[in-house]
């Protein structure tokens, strides 16, 4: 087959050097184009040094976009949304990394995102993209938005109990701990060194954006409300979420088993993490580092109703540039874990 010529879109960004750096390897993959305002003429290795000799592309100012079979849009929120009526012109598929295409309703935004949305006509064009969740969707869609990397660890913990009917909707409480390059490459108080080694920062107790994506997705199966809280912790990439479910009928450890393998059985990147010893029993973010994979844990309070799953993931890879190429391969047909396999280090 034909190449895939694909453009990204605000490359030099953490998310934007990720995709780079997956998509130098697809075999199905030529990068047209590599935008930064920021780099503009300037070698991809000078911002992307671990891509040293890999590349001889160089940035170019996204005014001289040129016509592409996919774009990558890897803008800040806010961004997006003004572009994309000139983006729709310039590729036949879109897939967008910015939380401007996550929610459904234009109403929403001013509460979480805190901006009126500039193109809502597109917003029900977009597929939400968890492969787990809209796979079906993804094949052969144009538009893809990409999830959060909070809301994906989230979702993909809480989803098949959801989907199962066996928890309260309401009394969720999700506790994130993520790392330093959830903040983007951009630096600012919070994330100088001095302020951001060491940390255990409760900076979302309450009121995140992700929230507003999670309780969209897991609406279809009752009146749910999350209760969530974002800390920082002292690593620079990965995804921790602690989700505490409580059941409206007690069920076995054997039952939850069933209910994780149904749903997740033959799916490419997600593993059930629940061993009986073992420092790693449990997901933990460390070994995730550059791979695409889900780790998802839990465990039974025998005292109550309390069901509590643990989610792992690379913030970068399944939260973000991972996810996407995994829709992308989705999108047009190809092998899913196509520039994927990558499986992590350890020790790291």
């Amino acid at each position: 087959m034909d190449k895939i010529t694909v453009t990204i879109l605000g490359a030099s960004g953490y998310t934007g050097g990720e995709l780079l750096r997956l998509l130098l390897f697809h075999p199905h993959v030529r990068i047209q184009q590599v935008t930064s305002e920021r780099y503009a003429g300037k070698r991809v290795a000078r911002v992307h040094p671990n891509l040293r000799t890999l590349t001889n592309l160089s940035f170019v100012s996204a005014e001289a976009l040129q016509p592409c079979d996919t774009l990558f849009v890897c803008l800040p929120h806010g961004e997006s949304m003004q572009q994309m009526p000139r983006l729709l012109s310039l590729a036949k598929h879109i897939i967008d990394l910015s939380g401007d295409f996550r929610l459904n309703q234009a109403a929403d935004y001013p509460q979480w995102y805190h901006y009126d949305h500039t193109s809502p006509q597109l917003l029900k064009q977009f597929v939400y993209g968890i492969p787990e969740l809209h796979r079906e969707e993804m094949k052969g869609a144009r538009l893809i938005s990409s999830a959060g990397c909070n809301a994906t660890a989230t979702l993909l913990a809480l989803y098949p109990l959801f989907r199962a009917g066996l928890v309260d909707g309401r009394r969720t409480v999700v506790e994130v701990k993520g790392g330093s390059s959830e903040g983007g490459n951009r630096p600012s108080e919070a994330t100088h060194h001095p302020e951001r080694h060491g940390v255990v920062r409760s900076y979302k107790p309450t009121a995140h954006r992700h929230i507003a994506e999670i309780e969209q997705e897991l609406a279809a199966f009752g009146d749910v409300q999350i209760h969530f809280s974002a800390t920082a912790v002292g690593m620079v990439r990965g995804v921790l979420a602690t989700c505490h479910v409580f059941l409206k009928d007690m069920v076995s450890e054997r039952d939850l088993w069933k209910i994780f393998r149904q749903a997740y059985g033959q799916e490419p990147f997600i593993r059930i993490v629940k061993e009986r010893q073992g420092i790693y029993r449990y997901p933990e973010p460390k070994i995730l580092i550059g791979s695409n994979f889900c780790d998802i844990g839990f465990e039974k309070d025998p005292r109550s109703s309390r069901v509590v799953v643990m989610s792992a993931i690379d913030n970068l890879m399944k939260g973000a540039a991972g996810q996407a190429v995994q829709a992308f391969n989705i999108m047009h047909g190809l092998p899913e874990t196509t520039a994927l396999e990558f499986p992590g280090l350890h020790p790291i």
